[in-house]
């Protein structure tokens, strides 16, 4: 039986603009107080934010059938892109305005499966070191009972204006 999904989401541009504008402790603040439009990912993925401050950000998501791979688990992209926005967001968190970030890589090593019967996913990515030019950050996604479901790790180049 075939199932439908719709969403919708804002024009990106926004986003981005207001992120060159304020440090990253401002615009967490109002991303989380929905003052600014949530980025077009958190639509297609089905997570939000919950927190993002003082290189720490927390992402969550509820597991759902279009999340699942052909093994009937959510599918290790899902949580990879969860991990990576927490991480990169943890990062941003500390960035002052005007600076911004890419991934430079991410490895994530699963422990157990998610399922719709895992409930509300958490994960919580921390800075663990930010240099000048790179910062490295560490993810947990966890369950609600706290059993990890997977790790990550991730470094970021960071670019600020002038350099």
């Amino acid at each position: 039986m075939s199932r439908e999904r719709a969403y919708a989401w804002t024009d990106p541009k926004e986003l981005a603009e207001a992120a060159q504008h304020h440090d990253g402790r401002d615009f967490f603040a109002r991303l989380v107080k929905a003052e600014l439009p949530a980025p077009p990912i958190n639509a297609t993925v089905g997570m939000s934010l919950v927190e993002a401050v003082d290189g720490r950000a927390v992402f969550e998501l509820e597991p759902m059938e279009w999340h699942y791979n052909p093994i009937g688990t959510v599918h290790g992209g899902i949580l990879a892109t969860l991990a990576d926005s927490a991480l990169g967001c943890a990062v941003h968190s500390n960035l002052p305005e005007g600076a911004a970030y890419t991934s430079l890589d991410l490895t994530i090593k699963f422990t157990r499966p998610a399922t719709i019967d895992s409930g509300l996913l958490r994960c919580e990515g921390r800075v663990v070191s930010m240099g000048r030019r790179t910062a490295t950050a560490e993810a947990e996604i966890t369950d609600p009972t706290g059993r990890v479901i997977a790790r990550a790790i991730a470094s970021c180049l960071i670019m600020r204006r002038g350099s």
